[in-house]
């Protein structure tokens, strides 16, 4: 087999090359066309069948080599054989020479590009099972690609054979005609005065907004058949109705207003959602506190330790406080004086233009709207283990309404959520025990900075376990106890263990909300997330999702940005619409040391195959952070190998959060490393780190051959 697929790649280069050597792309001019038109309309005439079955075999040849001179060929069998001929040799010529051009990338290639780029293709895959019909005669109908490509790219996938011919032969079908038809006009020309003619014009009009008139009837024709099963209303009530007031809904109405259409907003509980009254706000009033506690406890820079208690009644009351200081910014009677009608109730979708609302008083409304935005966030995950539902186990949700500090806290999880409080708690006073399965924290980041979080964590006292998974609760007495298996680096149980503990928190990640509201009846559904496509649209082409509901990132900041999206999208559709952008997305985990991430890190840049340059600094030589008494973590980009285009960044240490904005803003703007090191950074202050960091780049890349002939130069000068 491998020696077939080596002599057919040799027949096909040979072939190729033969074509451009013997200078055989002459004869697929336009020039060429004209010159011969005559000539070949006599030959038809006398040989018609010769002249078709040369002209067909032709063609399928260019195609199947991926040969340029098709578009050409295709006028020229236009001005031979007129428009019905033409048509119908082009057409299947056309797919015949695809199919084989599919069938030996799909032979020579596919083996190789699958055991090399597995886990690329499992989208790609993944798209093409569900859809691939459909997504091939987009890409057909919307050449925004060349033909040849799309025939090579193809048969990398796993499509089927026959899908791939008969899909190309409809798609290809007008666009091939136009082209025919333009081809017959060429074959009137007699005088340059032809050119001018009102058909040829035409032609050639077509043939340049056929790829646009195509993409809107696509889209037309998929829309229709999505709400094809339910009656739209002759009027609306609203334009947008959002479902959901945290994040990602309330930038979505407030956007809604700011354009003066005609908006409501549902939620079900407490405005702000899941960031204000139980995650982001709470948890990093929580972690100051912690981490100032924990500072008083150390001696050093001429400061006692001092012995300090937290008083958790009014540690809880203080970070209520600043739910309410901030509670106005997210408030139904703000958003109201921004034009806003905030409805307090649950509601459910019964039809792609209609939400039935239940309001606090049971009474029920139901709104005609335009479109609607799911941003119903997501809750805690709770996993199947054998007596934790029998435990009064908190969450990131319940965690907030604790009266009395735990003794002995045992945390589920080792992500962010996890780490964020296991420190927070262990600051404040618990004797905390974290249990990870998996054998690091932060699984997500790079194993430096998983280390560095670690060794932090154990510094301060708390019992991390990794290679361990809970799998079973029970009650002792006054206290509870969990049974833990240990586990090997091949996750097989090499020993048991009982922890014992007085409060568990549950933090071992988050799922997506979309249950309840009526979705599944339209045939909305999904796993673990709500899908939603490059538009933040779901199936249903009138329903939207936007923030932890429908992923993949769920972060407060990501959920804002995709509101804009989805929200400008239900708005303005079909007129107006956004990809939604996700080539830019910071993060961070606020523990001590803080890590930061944009971009990608060196985890994700080897499991996606891309080619890095890792450059780092170490902050312990940085100034103010030897003067802060904070001289600990590092920064870490990784570029493009030769060049300074920044391809993530990973920052951990003091402030990390805030460093990591000037390499956001750079990443965004495709600003290289040289333009931070040309950016003036005030002395002393911690940015002046990512300065530092493209200083390192620039030093790992000075122009040595150069430099040793300035080096002579200044030997010279000097006499």
């Amino acid at each position: 087999m491998r020696w077939i697929k080596i002599a057919l790649v040799a027949l096909v280069v040979g072939a190729i090359a033969a074509f451009f050597m013997l200078d055989l792309q002459q004869y697929l001019s336009l020039a060429e066309l004209e010159q011969r038109q005559q000539q070949l309309a006599e030959f038809r005439d006398t040989y018609f069948l010769q002249t078709a079955l040369i002209g067909f075999a032709l063609y399928v040849l260019v195609t199947a080599l991926s040969l340029p001179g098709a578009a050409v060929m295709t006028l020229a069998m236009g001005a031979i054989f007129g428009f019905a001929w033409g048509l119908l040799l082009v057409s299947f010529a056309a797919t015949i020479g695809a199919t084989l051009a599919f069938l030996m990338a799909r032979f020579v290639l596919r083996d190789w590009v699958e055991a090399r780029f597995n886990k690329r293709l499992e989208q790609v895959n993944k798209r093409f099972r569900e859809d691939g019909a459909f997504y091939l005669l987009s890409l057909r109908l919307v050449p925004v690609f060349p033909f040849f490509l799309i025939n090579l790219v193809m048969g990398l996938t796993q499509i089927k054979t026959w899908t791939f011919f008969w899909v190309s032969q409809v798609g290809m079908l007008a666009g091939t005609a136009v082209y025919v038809n333009a081809g017959t006009q060429l074959a009137s020309i007699e005088s340059t005065g032809d050119v001018f003619s009102g058909r040829l014009i035409l032609s050639f009009t077509l043939l340049g907004i056929f790829p646009l008139i195509a993409k809107q009837v696509l889209t037309v024709i998929k829309r229709r058949k999505a709400l094809a099963k339910w009656q739209k209303p002759k009027h609306f009530d609203r334009n947008l109705v959002v479902i959901g007031g945290g994040s990602a809904g309330l930038v979505s109405a407030y956007i809604a207003a700011t354009v003066k259409a005609k908006v409501t907003l549902v939620e079900a509980d407490k405005m702000g959602g899941d960031c204000l009254n139980t995650g982001c706000v709470p948890s990093k009033a929580l972690i100051n506190v912690a981490r100032q506690a924990r500072q008083r406890r150390q001696a050093g820079m001429g400061l006692p330790a001092e012995p300090t208690e937290v008083d958790f009644p009014a540690l809880m009351a203080h970070v209520q406080e600043v739910i309410k200081t901030i509670e106005p910014h997210d408030s139904i009677e703000r958003y109201e004086s921004l034009g806003v009608n905030v409805v307090k109730g649950r509601a459910k979708v019964i039809s792609p233009w209609q939400v039935e609302i239940e309001d606090e008083q049971g009474a029920t409304q139901t709104l005609t709207t335009r479109a609607i935005i799911v941003a119903t966030g997501g809750k805690p995950l709770v996993p199947p283990i054998e007596g934790l539902r029998e435990l009064p186990y908190l969450t990131s949700d319940n965690l907030w309404q604790l009266e009395a500090l735990p003794k002995r806290l045992l945390v589920l999880g080792g992500g962010p959520i996890g780490c964020e409080l296991a420190q927070a708690f262990s600051g404040i006073g618990s004797k905390v025990t974290q249990l990870e399965m998996g054998p690091r924290l932060l699984s997500k980041e790079d194993e430096d900075a998983s280390a560095a979080v670690l060794e932090r964590f154990r510094a301060d006292g708390i019992e991390v376990r990794l290679r361990q998974r809970a799998v079973r609760f029970a009650a002792q007495g006054e206290h509870y106890e969990v049974e833990v298996e240990k586990l090997d680096e091949n996750d097989a149980v090499v020993g048991h263990e009982t922890v014992a503990f007085d409060q568990v928190l549950v933090a071992v990640g988050r799922q997506a909300n979309f249950t309840g509201f009526g979705l599944e009846a339209l045939g909305i559904e999904g796993d673990s997330v709500l899908p939603s496509d490059e538009f933040m649209q779901t199936k249903i082409p009138t329903i939207y999702a936007a923030g932890d509901v429908t992923g993949p990132y769920q972060f407060t900041h990501t959920a804002s940005h995709q509101a804009w999206y989805a929200s400008v999208n239900a708005l303005f559709a079909p007129f107006k619409r956004f990809k939604a952008d996700y080539r830019v997305i910071p993060w961070a985990t606020f523990t001590d040391p803080e890590v930061a991430t944009v971009g990608l890190n060196e985890q994700a840049a080897q499991a996606q195959d891309i080619e890095y340059e890792v450059t780092r600094y170490e902050l312990d030589d940085l100034d103010r952070a030897i003067a802060d008494n904070n001289a600990y973590g590092f920064v870490k980009v990784l570029t493009v190998p030769g060049k300074d285009r920044i391809l993530g960044v990973t920052i951990v240490g003091p402030r990390a959060a805030d460093l990591i904005a000037e390499f956001v803003l750079a990443m965004k703007h495709k600003l290289g490393l040289n333009k931070i090191l040309g950016t003036i950074h005030i002395y002393p202050t911690m940015n002046e780190a990512n300065k530092f960091v493209a200083g390192e780049w620039r030093r790992a890349h000075k122009p040595d051959a150069l430099l040793k002939w300035v080096e002579r130069f200044h030997r010279r000068r000097r006499g």
